[in-house]
């Protein structure tokens, strides 16, 4: 079944389609998640609370793009609303020292995909956000301010304060000799 047919079932309110979607889609999905997430487990909480959203306001799919890419902009949302919600600020002062995850990995010396993702996972909240946004999904410094209330500069001061952030941790790494 194709997912334009697996969506239409869906709207109906078919159970068997939204789990087969849900099938289907969640994997992706869970790594969209995973990258606004604190741990796997808030990750789970706002893959299951966008899948509701998709089925619940599925009739606001509107057709002209990608349904995979308007369940992916649901998740980002629903991220986005459970920092919200969770009243976390969305700046942080660049010279507190995070803990990175140690991901390193046998004999490979070269960072891999996991390592990069570790970094990321690893910056703090308001960096992260604002990291993913604007360089993973592409959203403008505009749109950004715009979903997440703060002013455009913020934005922009938050994205250069994540990049300086992730080049710190890669120096150190070189430095280290991992």
């Amino acid at each position: 079944m194709n997912l334009d047919t697996l969506w239409n079932a869906c709207l109906t309110g078919n159970r068997k389609a939204q789990f087969q979607l849900y099938q289907t889609l969640s994997g992706r999905m869970f790594s969209v998640c995973l990258r606004y997430a604190q741990n796997e487990s808030e990750a789970e909480e706002i893959l299951q609370a966008g899948f509701i959203k998709v089925f619940t306001k599925g009739q606001l799919f509107d057709n002209k793009g990608s349904l995979e890419g308007w369940i992916r902009k649901i998740m980002v949302n629903t991220a986005i609303e459970l920092h919200r919600n969770k009243s976390r600020h969305y700046f942080e002062p660049l010279t507190q020292d995070y803990p990175m995850a140690d991901s390193r990995s046998g004999s490979d010396e070269n960072l891999r995909y996991k390592d990069l993702l570790a970094m990321i996972t690893a910056l703090p909240l308001g960096y992260r956000t604002v990291f993913n946004l604007y360089v993973i999904e592409g959203y403008s410094h505009k749109e950004i301010s715009a979903m997440l209330s703060i002013s455009e500069s913020n934005s922009k001061s938050q994205l250069s304060r994540a990049r300086q952030w992730l080049k710190e941790k890669l120096m150190k790494i070189e430095n280290i000799g991992l």
